[in-house]
This record gives structure tokens, sequence and C-alpha cells, in this order.
């Protein structure tokens, strides 16, 4: 049996890695978050992987307020790349295959045709810094590793875009969103799936790859189609980005190239529209049941 460690167990990605892991009778998983797991810190890292023999690592860990970020530079750059690094070094002294989550923020968004693998990072925020050192860490260390890169990330659990606007739809009648920033709204229930399916069927194509759903969309006719869902009577007004100022600089295009992944890895392609379709009836179920 093959035992596979999660960290940022408590985030959404972990939360939804741990929501579908019963699937996965064959692995035998270890959830961590900081409070069992200080990845931050070398030593305690060091120890934990002498103590647990690990045969992958799922890094689902990350600083991701990206405009605190702009603010909490050390900080950022202590969880996103510094962590990362402790974590390569431990995977390649025990030999654990290490998969570890970026971002789209990579890019600056200047492009109009989806990035690829191969197209060069120029990351415009503290966060997507943070997040490609995180990479360049891992790729300096530890060949045995996986970097995907995903987007626009939403889940039944902690914050995210979605369940932002449906929190600001029991309060508004009207809501003003970007309509100039474009990306792939992705269901963090499939980026799990994704990443356990990578150690299901024990892939050897170590690198990076993008991952997210398919389809592009700008935040504003993203929140059009979750009202439209959830049948919330909110009126969404389309702004600009310079009417909506924020700390931290977004890329104003950052839909990716999912060849890759569909060519080594057998991507299952899900387009985000059916997704969130998904997602709403799940939190329907959800409510329901409480």
């Amino acid at each position: 049996m093959k035992t596979v460690l999660v960290t940022g167990a408590n985030g959404q990605l972990g939360k939804s890695i741990y929501r579908i892991a019963q699937d996965y009778p064959e692995l035998d998983f270890v959830f961590t978050d900081v409070a069992d797991l200080d990845i931050t810190n070398s030593e305690a890292v060091d120890v934990f992987f002498q103590s647990n023999k690990m045969a992958y690592c799922i890094n689902c860990a990350a600083y991701t307020n990206v405009d605190k970020a702009e603010e909490e530079v050390d900080k950022a750059f202590l969880i996103n790349a510094t962590a990362a690094k402790n974590l390569a070094e431990s995977c390649r002294n025990s030999r654990t295959v290490f998969i570890h989550v970026s971002t789209d923020f990579v890019f600056d968004g200047t492009k109009k045709t989806p990035y690829t693998e191969e197209d060069t990072p120029n990351p415009l925020s503290v966060y997507g810094k943070s997040k490609l050192k995180g990479e360049a860490y891992i790729q300096e260390i530890w060949d045995k590793h996986f970097i995907v890169r995903t987007s626009w990330l939403y889940s039944e659990y902690g914050n995210n875009f979605v369940k932002t606007m449906l929190r600001l739809a029991e309060t508004r009648d009207e809501i003003s969103v970007v309509n100039d920033q474009i990306g792939s709204p992705t269901y963090a229930g499939d980026l799990a799936s994704f990443l356990l399916e990578i150690i299901d069927k024990s892939s050897k194509d170590y690198g990076l790859y993008h991952y997210s759903n398919e389809g592009s969309i700008s935040w504003y006719d993203f929140a059009v189609e979750i009202f439209k869902q959830h049948k919330k009577a909110v009126r969404v007004v389309s702004i600009p980005t310079s009417a909506y100022p924020t700390a931290a600089k977004r890329p104003a295009y950052s839909v990716m190239d999912l060849s890759k992944a569909d060519d080594s890895l057998n991507l299952k392609k899900s387009c985000w529209e059916k997704r969130l379709e998904f997602y709403s009836r799940i939190m329907q179920i959800d409510n329901e049941n409480i």
C-alpha cells in the first residue's frame, strides 16, 4: 500500500482530497496541517520524513491571500517558496515523489492564447513571485516531482470567489465585477482527482503541468453564471480592472494550455460550466442535510 502525505489538509484542496480519499482504498493517507507539521521548519520536516515512510507527498499548503502578500512578503515567500524547498529536500532524501500545486499567477497575462508549460513566467505580484520561486526550488532539488499549476480554484471549503459571490448575494441586489480578467474556473474536487490519478497510475512522467477545467471566461461572466445557477436575483455590473484597484496586480489573461497533461497523464477533461453545475448541486445537497 502506498502512503501519501497531504500537507495543507485544512485548505480547500486538502479537504477536497480528503473527501474523495475513500475512493482510493489502496492508498494510505496521512493528512497534516501546520499544527501537525510546520513545513516552514526544515528540521521538523526532516524528522517527520525520517519517522514516516512516504511514497508520495502532495503539497496543498500555500499562502493565497494575493493582496495581503504585497505587505507580508516574507511570510508569502516562507510558505510558498521556503516550505516547498524543505519538502523537496526531504522528498529527495527519502525518495518520495513530490506533487506540488502552483498557480497561473506566475504569468503576466500579456498573451492572447493559452499559456503552455514552455512559456516564460513573469509574475506581477508577490504571490506569483513566491509561487514561482517554490517551483524553481523543487526543479533544482528533486527530479521526481510533478508541479501542477492551476487557476481560479473554488470548492465547498474555505474562501473562494464562488462562496464570496453567494455570500454577497445575501445582502446585496447589485454587485460590480471586473470584466477584463480572463481565466479558467477550476473545481477543486477535479484537481484533487487529477492529483490522485497521477499516484493511482504510478506515472513517471515527471515535470511541470497545467491543469484547470476547460474553457475561459471573465470574472464578470463567471459571477453571472453563479447567480443564474443558484437562482439569485442579483444584478451584476460589468466594470474594468481600473475601476477596482487592488494592492496586487493580476494577469489580464491567464488561460492555460492543457494539452501536455492530456497527452502525458490522460487528463479527464471537464468544462467549467458543467463543473459549476455539479458544485451547485453538491452545495444544495449539503445545505439540505444541515
